[in-house]
């Protein structure tokens, strides 16, 4: 089966597409070896060099695994880019909903794992968050990125660093130039303080409540916009 495209990068493209469909259709199971890039380049009717460089990408989404002198084999048969265009087609109070239940429990996590490397690094994103404010959006993701790492949990991080560039992306499209509230650095310096007492419950608490009015606030903003 050949796959026409009009450029090298969008035959990169075919390639994966097709590849990620024969791999959720379950041509091969988790741990199976894929045929070599010379068996897929016959079979797609494209060069070695473009199925090199579609195994790369569908190896760093993590749905292969390539062991140098083995061969590449299925590590993964759920695609994220399905995870993506989910929560890409999700509402903005959905969005967040969801974006609460991990921060909160990171939060928890956070005040029973930390050591005094996670504090001083929570510090550091605070005073960056109270020195810029709503003019910088990579202080305030810094500032969460930073209660995550502090959960010593390597598959929430990945998960969550996943999560929030969608978060960005869905509330940008939902509500367009309306203006969110302003960073309440209040809120997150409790954060801060619950998670250095090592008080699982009043870190919980508090990152509930840091994102109670921006829900609010969507909800409101979505509500007049019916």
């Amino acid at each position: 089966m050949a796959l026409r495209a009009t450029g090298r990068t969008s035959l990169v493209d075919s390639v994966v597409d097709q590849l990620r469909t024969q791999l959720a259709d379950g041509e091969w199971a988790v741990g199976d070896r894929i045929p070599t890039e010379h068996e897929l380049a016959q079979q797609l009717g494209v060069g070695r060099n473009t199925v090199r460089e579609a195994v790369r990408v569908l190896v760093h989404a993590g749905l292969l695994e390539s062991r140098q002198g083995n061969g590449t084999f299925v590590r993964s048969t759920a695609d994220p880019a399905a995870v993506l265009r989910g929560v890409r087609h999700a509402g903005a109070a959905d969005v967040l909903e969801l974006r609460v239940a991990l921060e909160a429990e990171a939060a928890r996590l956070a005040a029973a794992r930390r050591d005094t490397h996670d504090l001083l690094r929570l510090r550091a994103a605070l005073t960056t968050l109270r020195e810029e404010g709503d003019r910088n959006a990579d202080a305030d993701l810094a500032f969460h990125l930073a209660v995550v790492g502090a959960t010593h949990n390597a598959a929430f991080v990945e998960v969550y660093r996943f999560f929030s560039a969608q978060v960005h992306e869905v509330l940008v499209e939902a509500l367009g130039d309306r203006e969110m509230p302003p960073v309440d650095i209040d809120a997150h310096e409790a954060l801060v303080a619950a998670i250095e007492a090592g008080d699982p419950e009043a870190a919980e608490r508090q990152a509930r409540e840091l994102l109670r009015v921006p829900m609010e606030t969507v909800a409101a903003l979505t509500e007049n916009s019916r």
